[in-house]
């Protein structure tokens, strides 16, 4: 960067999230009776001020008055501010130590307390500009030194008119006072800065919005922290995505668009354009043909157990990547599995239908306990094994059968074939996963197996089971009664109706897919999957990736890392080192792993290194995707 070139930053809520003389007003006014009232009125005043609606040294001047502040207070404050610097400035410590000669913080604040927190970032105290304390002899804050151009009106355009700058001017700050120098041709660029707050007055003036820091550095062309904007991401979740994961994406400087249902695959290949992470639940299918118009897509997030929505191989191919929450809701099924099991013993729901229509049918005709009777489990996995711990806690007797082996928990019992498991349970349930194998895997001849008079539960996927032979079984009374929670197909939105040839038999409770829809599993997803992704986003970590092979990377540090997916051929690592090896980069670490499809290769170098090796590696034969973080 040219010597020419200065970048000017503000201060109180841009290179800290705060208003310094807000937080001093916290500190000086705590034991004040009207402590709020004081505060919200100089809050107001500060307000005015950055917004260009009233004087700036009238207000100022309001302030201090109102402060009751004295030097004591001000190293408190300095430790406050020192916690409150901006996220994207604490981030970018390394470029404001690299171009300390350019860098001009230009405040209305003072010095006193902006000093001790910037020059902590390399900046050069003499390149603060900014208003100083009057103090008396007690030490009270008494006024500011009324020579200081900064205390007064239009005071940033004065002082850069003094300075008189000879070369390009860029200006990154939150209030009116820094879109004035822009306004007075003194500065080449105005960048309104939104990460802590947003000034809508401000925002409508500017040319350039910068919601961070790495914005602002990115459309200048300067070094950051990170390897790209993060507003620059764009992140669409679908079928109402608990909150927490809108609040996670969010923090993280993401751009958000929420979409309540589920989009067709015409719909959602429209909207998938431009987008880089996409969240979803179980009924939007992801299609081959969607991931065709998907130029940006990194990464797809499952907001639930099931990934058979979703076509991975085809994302393999594409170089995207898949999340899902295996573990966050399996409570949730299991508790709705055993609440089921007991309501269904109990005929509670015929109970509670008749009581509603004034018929009082106090009988035990059909009604058993659960303990001493025979829980069959088909699948295994995280939640068939839960359930398995707290059927046996009720007193149940638990059989399961998995195609692969598990280890059984507690007394459960292991059968050889599901023929046996049926042969022997009071009840079944269903936890296989939805892979096309398992289709109608549960049809008239698993029915006919089972003991008359059993159970039968599905809260797996709604294709494993051929409703037509449960209902048959329903009717004929050898299945005593049923639960389901899914189906082979439902609705896309709340608004469609429910057609089910199960609709209104004796003893079977319907629900529409809640298994997983609790207040707690949906909070735990949606802190889960958004936290893998972005993990992959910002290291290039694939643990617990679906389709990808999984790598845990270390910490990256003092690094440029490297990512390269390609397809799994021999030869492909050979030349992405031969490539590295050409551009004499050195290597500091460097990970692999592979599957069937895929290989994924990480390679951290050296910070400096010939820009010439990245297009090497993009050429590399079979590349699939390649970038850079740092």
């Amino acid at each position: 960067m040219n010597k020419d070139k200065y970048f000017i930053l503000d201060f109180d809520s841009t290179f800290t999230k705060v208003e310094a003389l807000d937080e001093l007003g916290e500190i000086s006014l705590r034991n004040e009776q009207n402590k709020e009232a004081l505060l919200q009125e100089i809050k107001n005043l500060t307000d005015s001020a950055m917004n260009g609606t009233s004087s700036f040294s009238e207000g100022l001047t309001k302030r201090l008055q109102l402060l009751k502040a004295n030097q004591n207070h001000l190293q408190e404050l300095i430790a406050i501010l020192q916690e409150k610097v901006s996220d994207s400035i604490h981030r970018n410590k390394a470029f404001f130590e690299e171009y300390a000669d350019q860098v001009l913080i230009v405040s209305s604040g003072f010095k006193e307390f902006i000093v001790p927190i910037v020059s902590a970032y390399g900046i050069k105290e003499e390149n603060v500009y900014a208003n100083t304390f009057q103090f008396d002899e007690q030490g009270n804050i008494i006024g500011y030194d009324p020579e200081n151009v900064l205390c007064q009106d239009k005071g940033k355009i004065k002082l850069l008119d003094q300075l008189g700058l000879s070369g390009d001017v860029y200006v990154l700050g939150d209030g009116y006072t820094d879109y004035e120098i822009k306004e007075a041709g003194l500065a080449n660029k105005y960048y309104a800065f939104t990460e802590n707050v947003v000034r809508d007055k401000v925002v409508e003036k500017a040319e350039h919005v910068a919601p961070t820091l790495e914005e602002f550095l990115y459309q200048n062309k300067l070094p950051m922290a990170i390897s790209y904007p993060k507003n620059r991401i764009k992140v669409l979740l679908l079928e109402n995505i608990h909150p927490n994961a809108v609040e996670l994406f969010g923090k993280e400087g993401y751009q958000i668009e929420t979409i309540p249902g589920a989009l067709s695959e015409e719909d959602l290949c429209e909207k998938i354009k431009n987008v880089s992470i996409l969240g979803i639940r179980s009924k939007t299918q992801v299609t081959a043909k969607v991931l065709e118009h998907a130029n940006r897509l990194m990464s797809i997030g499952a907001f639930c157990i099931g990934t058979n929505q979703i076509d991975l191989d085809a994302c393999l191919k594409a170089g995207v990547t898949v999340f899902n929450a295996p573990f966050s809701n399996t409570r949730s099924v299991v508790e709705l599995a055993l609440g089921e099991i007991i309501m269904l013993s109990r005929r509670i729901f015929d109970k509670s239908i008749k009581m509603h229509q004034g018929i009082w049918d106090k009988s035990a005709a059909g009604s058993i306990e659960v303990r001493d009777k025979k829980l069959g489990i088909v699948g295994y996995g995280n939640i068939g094994s839960q359930l398995s711990v707290l059927a046996e806690a009720m007193g149940m007797q638990v059989y399961y059968y998995d195609v692969v082996e598990k280890l059984q928990l507690g007394n459960a019992r292991k059968c050889e074939s599901l023929q046996e498991l049926l042969q022997i349970a009071d009840f079944v349930t269903l936890h296989v996963d939805g892979s096309p194998s398992n289709t109608n895997m549960f049809g008239k001849a698993e029915f006919d197996a089972m003991k008359p008079g059993a159970i039968f539960l599905n809260l797996s996927r709604g294709h494993v089971v051929e409703i037509t032979a449960l209902v048959d079984a329903l009717k004929s009374g050898k299945i005593a009664g049923a639960a389901v929670d899914v189906f082979p197909y439902e609705p896309a939105t709340n608004d469609e109706q429910f057609i089910s040839e199960l609709r209104s038999l004796p003893n079977v409770i319907l629900t529409p897919h809640i298994g997983g829809s609790t207040t707690e599993a949906q909070e735990n997803i949606a802190r889960f999957v958004p936290s893998r992704i972005m993990q992959y986003i910002n290291t290039g970590n694939t643990y617990q990736s679906v389709n990808f092979p999984n790598i845990q990377l270390p910490e990256l540090k003092n690094a440029h890392r490297l990512i390269h997916l390609h397809a799994n051929v021999p030869g492909v690592l050979a030349n992405i080192n031969n490539a590295l090896a050409k551009n004499e980069v050195n290597i500091l670490g460097q990970y692999l792993k592979t599957n069937e499809q895929i290989g994924y290769v990480i390679t951290d170098i050296d910070k400096v290194y010939d820009k010439q090796v990245v297009s090497d590696l993009k050429k590399v034969p079979h590349t699939i995707k390649f970038r850079i973080l740092y």
